[in-house]
């Protein structure tokens, strides 16, 4: 090759290079992850990149934003979801948060470490056990229909028969039935509070989203039955015990979702808390759990979780909203116009969010806030150099 061409290329190579977004890629030798326990790593905001008077002031607007959703006494918790099946608390923290840069803390309010129930967050957290499911083998393909696995009567219908694990998990199983005296269709304002719905034809798995703790909650109990030990046993041994988190956290029952396996009394869990119980967690692990979704399954040097499930889990499904396995997503840029269209998030009711952005590195945990979350991604990512 003459010199020309050798400068004509080089030339080429690097105007494509700067022309490329900037991603950081993970190195599995110097990526960070803290120790369990409290000995999570502050760094500097200017240490990691990010501009300490922006950030500060994002964490100040956030500070501000204080959810009028839900009471501090959970009092409108009937009123919203309708009869509940499970405890509540008596009261709950304030809005509080957390941003990891790199995997440090770089700014921290509230009451961090108190658990509290995160409602809808849960949902990400138990697609996460049902991509552990598959990684075992108990699950030989998330397009089996679970009529395949399960067959306790929940699937022998015309309509359920031919729902899949993926139907389950991009909320289009359109599963008929009733569970833990709750049915399908939400009809009925006492049950379901303001969350009731207009009765509806139901439609062939997989052609029509809808948002629905029931069929979730029937997800949770088929994967009890594979798995033949309680799902927060799972979740304990398999994750949350590996990636350092506390001991404080609970996932609670409802006192009727009980079944016997193999001849012992067992608690199936649920989506969220709508209808009380649910996952009871820290801010701090559930940035814990963030962390692990922005690895990619991976802690330190083991791959508790495939990387290739994360990575089928913020998918876009083919109906509904820009929503993948219990993820919810930003490909349209709808969700957070002003964050990239990689990032995604777990969110439940409170406003309770873990929201991760793979592009600059970030998770942030922000709980009881008031619902605009894309006005304090827009002010953090501001903060990033």
């Amino acid at each position: 090759m003459n010199r020309f061409k050798l400068v004509a290329f080089a030339f080429f190579f690097l105007t494509a290079a700067c022309q490329r977004p900037a991603q950081r890629t993970t190195n599995r030798a110097t990526d960070y992850f803290p120790a369990a326990g409290d000995a999570w790593e502050h760094h500097k905001p200017e240490d990691v990149g990010m501009d300490a008077a922006l950030l500060q002031q994002a964490v100040s607007f956030a500070r501000q934003r204080e959810t009028t959703q839900m009471p501090r006494d959970f009092s409108t918790q009937e009123e919203i979801f309708g009869t509940l099946l499970g405890p509540v608390p008596s009261d709950r923290a304030q809005t509080n948060g957390l941003i990891l840069r790199h995997g440090y803390i770089v700014a921290e309010w509230g009451e961090t470490d108190r658990p509290d129930p995160t409602y809808s967050v849960a949902k990400s957290v138990l697609a996460t056990l049902a991509g552990l499911t598959i990684d075992r083998g108990l699950i030989k393909d998330v397009h089996d229909p679970v009529a395949n696995y399960i067959q306790d009567g929940g699937y022998d219908s015309e309509q359920n028969r031919n729902i899949t694990w993926e139907h389950h998990l991009r909320q289009t199983s359109e599963w008929e039935g009733e569970l833990w005296d709750k049915k399908h269709d939400f009809v009925g304002k006492e049950a379901y509070g303001r969350g009731e719905r207009k009765p509806r034809a139901l439609q062939p798995p997989g052609t029509f989203y809808e948002y629905n703790d029931v069929r979730i909650n029937r997800m949770a109990l088929s994967l009890l039955r594979l798995w033949k030990k309680p799902l927060p046993n799972v979740l304990k041994d398999e994750i949350m015990d590996p990636i350092g988190a506390s001991n404080t956290w609970q996932y609670v029952g409802y006192p009727n979702a009980r079944v016997a396996i193999d001849g012992k009394m067992m608690s199936s869990i649920s989506g969220g808390t709508r209808w009380g119980g649910g996952l009871w967690i820290s801010t701090r692990d559930e940035a814990r759990f963030g962390y692990l979704a922005l690895r990619n399954g991976r802690w330190r040097e083991k791959q508790l979780v495939s990387a290739n499930w994360f990575k089928a889990a913020v998918q876009r499904g083919p109906v509904g909203p820009d929503y993948g396995y219990l993820w919810w997503l930003n490909t349209e840029k709808k969700a957070w116009p002003s964050a990239p269209t990689s990032s995604f998030a777990a969110i439940g009711a409170g406003s309770n969010t873990i929201w991760i952005d793979p592009e600059h590195d970030l998770v942030i945990v922000w709980r009881w806030h008031d619902g605009s979350p894309d006005e304090f991604i827009k002010r953090v990512l501001a903060a990033v150099k």
